[in-house]
């Protein structure tokens, strides 16, 4: 069992959790069952303990010393200056209550000073509750109704799981706001969905019909909790045209689209970091030069006109490789794989090299090669791990809007990934499919940003020394 002086982990959570505003009611409500134990047994042992009873006693001693007659004196007095002051008349019934109630608040403190100097204190509910917090037998009695609330003291404890629970909650904050946005936004809409469905021509009983068919006739709150429940339980419905199931869909696209943005960001994190580094070490140089000139051209082309290039040599006039995408056939993304992996490779190399060289003339940069460090070990174990934040920063991004749907990149290969599927059911509107789609990259982006923000705590020591030192 911990001691009072090394309180154990659950112990030290529920202190900070204690210390944060929110955190402190958030612990009421998910602790409810295992505070009102506590509470009754907490109330029990203060009517148990003399310390209220010393207190009124020593009240009453000083009450009848001299020490309260010169406090009513003083008090009386201080009232009296303050009334003439302000040019006031003095006032016998509120002098004597103001009297009263500062000489009682004074006799209080000096009772329970002097209670504290013989090591008498009142007993408060969070000592207690920590107290049974370092008691295993409380805690083996009290785990199930207390699961929840002893599960967030665990997390908080420990710097490193609170950063990644935060961060988590965060996500799922954003991905539910983002779901009850978009939902709102299409509801608001003057579009008629049944008019653009079935047509100008379709009659009102169809157009009725088809609102029942996909709930489209109920009010808000309804349409907006099953749209949540439906992506709670990962049944997004059935879209507008072709009755199809939307996830799916999704389902059935989301494999290729994940091979085009992975390949693309090994690709181009293999070629963009060294030439990043590269540049960096040979500043000004021939090097530098040339390889920021072709970062800037990747930045400048666009996707769609180098993919219509790379059809046209490698496909029309080379027949080396297939111009559209085939599952079957590997070879057919290694274009749409190097026109994605340009542009990303452009943005890496241009943000490794400014980040490498806002490192190199840092004290520890200087302290590495002090020690006889080459270069290589130098700018590797020293330089890279401090400059990856803003590289992690571009690669999250981008890789989070690849995962999203490259649509332009989908299109000119004809792949059905989800980019096309997105941009092909905005222009119907098919609109359980839209809402499907943007929440879709909103989780994406979202989630991708929490494995960039890990990442950076697991890099980057700093931030880990910042965190344990928060």
């Amino acid at each position: 069992m911990a001691t009072l002086n090394q309180p154990n982990k659950l112990s030290k959570g529920y202190t900070i959790i204690y210390q944060h505003h929110l955190l402190r009611w958030l612990q009421w409500v998910v602790g409810a069952p295992v505070h009102l134990i506590v509470l009754f047994l907490f109330f029990n042992k203060r009517k148990g303990t003399n310390y209220n009873d010393l207190l009124k006693k020593k009240i009453n001693e000083l009450k009848h010393s001299k020490l309260a007659e010169q406090l009513f004196i003083d008090y009386g007095n201080q009232y009296d200056r303050k009334q003439k002051y302000f040019n006031q008349s003095i006032e016998i019934n509120k002098k004597n209550q103001f009297v009263s109630k500062q000489v009682e608040r004074q006799l209080n403190k000096l009772a329970q000073q002097e209670l504290a100097s013989h090591k008498l204190k009142p007993i408060k509910y969070i000592d207690y509750f920590q107290s049974l917090l370092e008691n295993n037998l409380f805690l083996t009695l009290s785990f199930i109704p207390g699961f929840i609330l002893y599960s967030l003291c665990f997390i908080y404890q420990n710097a490193f799981v609170r950063y990644i629970f935060e961060r988590m909650v965060m996500t799922i904050f954003v991905i539910f706001s983002v779901i009850v946005v978009v939902f709102t936004i299409l509801y608001i809409s003057p579009s008629d969905a049944a008019a653009n469905i079935l047509g100008e021509s379709a009659t009102m009983e169809q157009r009725l019909a088809f609102n029942k068919q996909y709930g489209l006739d109920q009010p808000y709150f309804v349409q907006l909790w099953n749209a949540l429940k439906g992506f709670l339980t990962f049944d997004l419905g059935h879209s507008f045209t072709g009755n199809e199931v939307i996830m799916t869909s999704i389902s059935n696209r989301f494999p290729v689209t994940l091979t085009l943005a992975v390949s693309s960001l090994i690709l181009a994190v293999i070629i963009a970091v060294p030439i990043g580094m590269i540049s960096a070490a040979k500043v000004n140089s021939f090097w530098d030069y040339s390889f920021m000139f072709f970062a800037l051209i990747g930045l400048s082309i666009p996707s769609f006109w180098q993919g219509l290039i790379f059809i046209l040599v490698f496909s029309i006039r080379g027949n080396l490789l297939p111009a559209t995408y085939s599952p079957n056939n590997i070879l057919s993304l290694i274009m749409p794989i190097a026109v994605l992996g340009t542009g990303l490779a452009a943005a890496i190399a241009r943000m490794t090299r400014s980040s490498m060289l806002e490192v190199m003339h840092e004290d520890y940069m200087i302290t590495a090669k002090a020690k006889g460090l080459s270069n290589k070990e130098t700018f590797i174990r020293h330089g890279l791990r401090n400059a990856w934040i803003p590289i992690l920063t571009v690669i999250g991004l981008q890789f989070g809007a690849m995962l999203g749907g490259a649509a332009v990149t989908e299109k000119v290969f004809n792949i059905s990934g989800l980019g096309s599927y997105i941009v092909d059911k905005q222009f119907i509107p098919d609109i359980p499919a839209i809402l499907a789609g943007v929440v879709y990259i909103a989780i994406t982006i979202s989630v991708v940003n929490l494995v960039v923000d890990l990442l950076y705590a697991l890099l980057n020591p700093r931030i880990r020394a910042h965190l344990k030192n928060n």
